[in-house]
């Protein structure tokens, strides 16, 4: 008996802290929008929401068969304990008890099918959800370790930063992908915008999201693909329809020639760089990094991995080991002075 009550305090006292700094920091997160954070009880979009429902839905039922089973549990034990005087007898045994058999058979089956249509149910309404004709729709590539986003109606290929309209209830825009993988199996997870959703070789898979609210909501690939899988991140831009436009127009724009960093274009289209990435506008046609037409309109470079900065972007040519360990990316082993050349250039690609 001391042994029980000396497991159940301490499995108190180990469990219930971790369960009180994760209900706070949760409740904490959900009433801040900080692009910093990713918060699973914050559902931002109409799949999200239904996943976040459903799961409080399994919560709850699994939390009363937790309850039901450890109060059975302790009052077995606190009620049929041993006693000085039972040493060698049996407890009366029952035999044949039809209301115990249909109670432990009976139940857990009707728990199991409410589960399953409850399931079902969720899983119709996201994946055979109607696409309608105001739906944006963007084609997802994973790659190690970076993600291109494609807009086949709007002429856009991006990288790493995915920007999306709000989805307004009386007007809905809702965002339809298309995954796909260049190499291995990758995962595309916003939290707080989606279920996670597999990049296959070969195979084609889809998902859509309808934000509710501007903001950045952060991503990450959620299946292990390589070295850089832990900084294989994604940021998805979700902007009014008046920001959203702009910033199609923006990306749809040609890069305009500029004859103070013509000296950075001739080192970008005379060197390995050109086998990899694209800019409009020049020799540089590659689909094995991302395009960089726009380079200096996203937020990161390296997947996420650091800030567009001129210090950080200029590390990242010099030696791309230093800001992600193992990725793909060459060290191009270039002078100082086409490094400079080179910055410069790649900072006037807004």
């Amino acid at each position: 008996m001391e042994r029980v009550k000396k497991l159940i305090t301490v499995t108190t006292l180990r469990i219930f802290p971790f369960l009180f700094w994760f209900v706070t920091n949760a409740a904490a997160n959900s009433s801040s929008h900080s692009p910093d954070l990713t918060n699973i009880f914050a559902p931002e979009s109409t799949p999200a929401k239904s996943i976040f429902d459903f799961s409080m839905f399994v919560l709850a039922i699994t939390g009363i068969i937790f309850v039901v089973v450890c109060t059975l549990l302790i009052y077995a034990v606190l009620k049929f304990r041993g006693k000085p005087g039972d040493a060698g007898s049996e407890p009366a045994q029952v035999y044949g008890s039809t209301q115990i058999e249909l109670a432990w058979t009976v139940i857990p089956v009707l728990i199991v099918v409410v589960l399953f249509l409850a399931t079902a149910r969720v899983i119709h309404a996201i994946q055979d959800a109607p696409k309608p004709a105001t739906a944006l729709e963007v084609t997802v590539i994973g790659h190690q370790f970076w993600w291109e986003f494609r807009y086949p109606k709007l002429g856009i290929v991006t990288a790493n930063e995915l920007h999306i309209p709000v989805s307004d209830p009386a007007h809905p825009t809702p965002t339809f992908l298309q995954l796909l993988s260049a190499d291995t199996d990758h995962s595309f997870w916003v939290p707080q915008l989606g279920g996670k959703t597999d990049l296959i070789p070969n195979r084609v898979n889809e998902m859509w999201m309808d934000p509710h609210r501007p903001g950045v909501f952060l991503g990450q690939c959620a299946q292990y693909c390589g070295v850089q899988h832990a900084k294989m991140l994604l940021r998805v831009s979700v902007d009014t329809p008046q920001d959203f436009q702009a910033w199609v127009h923006a990306q749809q724009q040609a890069t305009h020639d500029d004859a103070a960093v013509i000296a950075g274009r001739r080192v970008f289209e005379t060197t390995a760089c050109i086998n990899c990435h694209t800019i409009s506008g020049t020799a540089g046609n590659g689909r094995f990094g991302p395009d960089l037409t726009h380079l200096m309109s996203r937020q990161t470079i390296a997947s996420g991995a650091a800030e567009n900065t001129t210090e950080k972007l200029r590390l990242w040519i010099r030696n791309p080991d230093a800001v992600k360990p193992g990725s793909l990316m060459p060290a191009m082993n270039l002078s100082d002075t086409d490094v400079d050349a080179l910055v410069s250039y790649l900072e006037t690609l807004h």
